[in-house]
């Protein structure tokens, strides 16, 4: 169990890694004006979203594979909890994507200063996970 819990864990840090730094290139894209740099920064953003997509696959299997084959925080408050800010995430990396293929096909219509702000919510559900996992509020 301790090998899937590391794991988890890796996999975790490592698809918030991309979480936090695809919108900053979204920021870039954003105010990007030649086509060089545009086609620059689109080709790492796709790596990087098909890269941090992996690791999502990777984590939540892990995750479930402690919650459902282990029964970690089975039936707790804090749990249900942490497994909704998980849908949360999945549905933030799902709009990342989103986002991307618009970025893609010339459509973004956005600020700079929107994916800015977009930047900070997978730090608040980090955060709110993070609480819910080590200080067990419920």
């Amino acid at each position: 169990m301790l090998w899937i819990k590391t794991f988890h864990i890796l996999f975790v840090v490592s698809w918030f890694a991309g979480l936090f730094y695809l919108p900053r290139i979204y920021v870039n894209l954003a105010q990007a004006n030649g086509a060089e740099v545009r086609a620059c920064l689109l080709g790492m953003a796709r790596r990087l979203y098909r890269f941090m997509s992996m690791l999502a696959v990777l984590a939540i299997a892990m995750g479930l594979w402690l919650y459902l084959g282990y029964r970690i925080g089975w039936g707790q408050a804090w749990m249900q909890a942490k497994l909704a800010m998980v849908a949360l995430l999945v549905v933030y990396h799902l709009v990342c994507g989103h986002m991307l293929i618009a970025f893609t096909q010339g459509r973004n219509r956005r600020s700079q200063r929107f994916y800015r702000w977009f930047n900070e919510i997978p730090v608040l559900l980090l955060l709110i996970i993070l609480v819910l996992v080590v200080i067990r509020p419920f």
